[in-house]
């Protein structure tokens, strides 16, 4: 079976064991960096499993969602951003990373719900340095996500700008944990066996957060010791009640608010078919 996946740091401690440890002879492992991408593989059915950003899940139809493994933040995350130059109630003009649709509306959310302000929204690509300068030209706010984003936040001050960290802005709005990301399988491919494989290889990557440390502090030339306790204090790699409850009021703001028509009620794979649980 082909799997995509997102290959920044966030998502790295659930992709290793599929890319390099123990499975990866029994999947077909596709990475891209972009999650949206890997999104847009799974709805044209390039691949039968994607790590996919949560909203959409309910976009794209006929997906289960493998349980306890997720990408989320229970506080704080670091890599998911938005860099302002000006109060968040005064922007006008915002820049989206084309790399999240989840996070793309998760902005619109906050900045609608949290900070009253219904700005002009334009989409761009981060350029290749990882310092993201391009997303900060002509715009009042861009939100910015993954590796490029730990680089933009180490820099901020170069530019001038205010760090906003969306999985705080969310917590201080809802009080609840964030979910950016879930493993999603195309029902006709669903297989109870498949939960098994997908929790082995969550914990074999919670079992080399030092290694995979190092290998991302040589590529985004970041200290070793700052990626570590980001992978361990800033990402939580759980899909349990807080986080599901997490997701539903982010679904169930986000029909609100227009950004997708209605909450679908989530479908779980199990060991004995599949398990729904209302989106609300």
């Amino acid at each position: 079976m082909r799997i995509a996946a997102s290959t920044y740091l966030n998502s790295a401690p659930l992709v290793y064991s599929f890319d390099q440890g123990a499975l990866r002879h029994k999947y077909q492992f596709l990475g891209d960096a972009a999650p949206s991408r890997c999104a847009a593989m799974l709805a044209a059915g390039q691949c039968e499993i994607a790590l996919i950003p949560v909203i959409e899940y309910q976009r794209i139809p006929g997906l289960a969602i493998i349980p306890e493994v997720a990408v989320a933040s229970k506080t704080r995350v670091r890599s998911v951003l938005i860099a302002a130059r000006c109060p968040l109630t005064e922007v006008q003009r915002v820049t989206l990373d084309t790399s999240s649709r989840t996070s793309q509306t998760l902005v619109k959310i906050l900045l609608d719900r949290q900070y009253g302000a219904r700005p002009e929204f334009t989409e761009r690509t981060p350029n290749a340095s990882l310092k993201c300068e391009n997303m900060l030209e002509d715009t009042d706010a861009a939100l910015v996500i993954g590796d490029p984003a730990m680089r933009l936040a180490d820099s901020a001050s170069q530019f001038g700008v205010r760090i906003y960290d969306l999985a705080e802005e969310w917590r201080a709005m809802t009080g609840l944990p964030f979910v950016f990301a879930v493993w999603a399988v195309r029902e006709e491919f669903a297989n109870p066996a498949l939960i098994h494989d997908f929790q082995a290889a969550k914990q074999d990557g919670l079992e080399r957060l030092e290694q995979l440390a190092i290998h991302y502090s040589e590529e985004l030339r970041l200290p070793q010791e700052d990626l570590l306790d980001y992978l361990q204090n800033c990402v939580n790699y759980d899909l349990d009640a807080d986080n599901i409850a997490g997701m539903k009021r982010y679904f169930e703001l986000a029909a609100e608010c227009g950004l997708i028509p209605t909450a679908n009620p989530l479908k779980f794979l199990s060991h004995g078919a599949f398990s729904r649980t209302s989106a609300k």
